[in-house]
């Protein structure tokens, strides 16, 4: 049986754990996938959960409505937040829909964000570009991004974005526990 994925980014980091975490959870199912440039409709770095959340909604329902042909459609933003001692902190999530417009969310684990990139964050530079300039590095949000470079490449963006992208599949998977309400 073949299904197509529409990931609603060209990124190879979402595409690649978009497939590797539909491959891991429908393990008998053969995919096709295809990434797409389409908007989030928030900002390019999104500052809360909720803003976060908007934006891999967003992005899966543009990728639907660009590319109807398909069994998936996959948002995924990546997010920035603050906790109550104002550390700010990393996330991701995930938004998957079906084709019988079933919807599965799911969000990755946290992670701090050391000082000098928050600093930077909070005076306007998107994570990615933060990244790089504290880790003296180039493009690392289509490579490890900030997960790996903290993680000292124990885990990188891909694997990082894969887990959660496995749990949003979870009530699409399991249709009689999670009834398309």
């Amino acid at each position: 049986m073949n299904k197509k994925i529409v990931v609603a980014s060209r990124n190879p980091v979402k595409i690649n754990a978009a497939l590797s975490g539909m491959n891991k959870i429908l393990p008998n199912v053969k995919f096709q996938v295809q990434g797409v440039d389409v908007s989030s409709g928030v900002a390019d770095q999104p500052m809360s959960t909720k803003e976060t959340w908007e934006g891999a909604f967003n992005r899966a329902t543009n990728a639907r409505n660009l590319e109807v042909n398909a069994d998936y459609w996959v948002g995924m933003e990546g997010g920035i937040d603050t906790d109550a001692d104002g550390k700010m902190f990393a996330f991701a999530w995930m938004c998957i829909i079906d084709k019988e417009d079933r919807l599965g969310k799911a969000q990755t684990g946290i992670f701090y964000l050391p000082p000098k990139v928050q600093k930077l964050v909070e005076g306007g530079v998107e994570l990615g570009y933060a990244n790089d300039k504290v880790f003296n590095e180039v493009g690392s949000k289509q490579k490890g991004g900030a997960v790996g470079s903290l993680t000292l490449g124990a885990l990188g963006r891909t694997e990082y974005y894969e887990q959660a992208m496995i749990l949003a599949m979870v009530q699409i998977v399991n249709p009689l526990l999670y009834p398309n309400e």
